[in-house]
């Protein structure tokens, strides 16, 4: 796997649409003295973090999530991809950013924009092969997605001119 920075650099110039350089950073670290270098990582628009998730935000938050069988083993024991009430929650962290770019490196962005995983298809949003015909005919469709979803959707249309 690469660095962090190889992955930013690639998320933030290769990936990124040119409308959006500059705005949106994308940040996710490990805390050297905390066990197993857990940590955090976020997505940033203009400075503000839009999306945030830590580590530890999985055991004190664990009590809001769904009381879903299912759901609290995905999130608690297979660390499987992330969704809104994960992301809403912040329970998601550097790990989960890795794993996401991991998929959508190695993917086409038709498959990314289609991904379970959330981050999957926010990276995707956001990337420069999504075009303005692409964007307006998301929105056709766009109230049916997450809340998380339509705002990155929201952020990279506005920056196209479309809103």
């Amino acid at each position: 796997m690469s660095t962090w920075n190889g992955i930013r650099k690639k998320l933030e110039t290769e990936y990124l649409a040119q409308s959006l350089r500059g705005h949106i950073q994308y940040y996710a670290t490990s805390y050297s003295k905390s066990p197993d270098h857990e940590g955090r990582a976020a997505i940033r628009y203009d400075g503000n973090e839009i999306i945030k998730g830590c580590y530890w935000n999985n055991w004190m938050k664990a009590d809001l999530f769904p009381k879903d069988e299912k759901y609290e083993k995905r999130m608690k024991v297979e660390n499987a991809y992330m969704d809104d009430t994960a992301l809403k929650l912040g329970v998601f962290d550097q790990r989960c950013f890795y794993n996401a770019f991991a998929e959508f490196d190695n993917q086409n962005i038709e498959t990314s924009l289609k991904s379970e995983d959330l981050i999957v298809r926010i990276f995707a949003v956001l990337d420069r092969r999504v075009g303005k015909r692409r964007l307006a005919l998301m929105k056709e469709t766009i109230a049916e997605e997450s809340d998380t979803f339509q705002e990155f959707y929201a952020i990279r249309a506005k920056a196209e001119g479309l809103l």
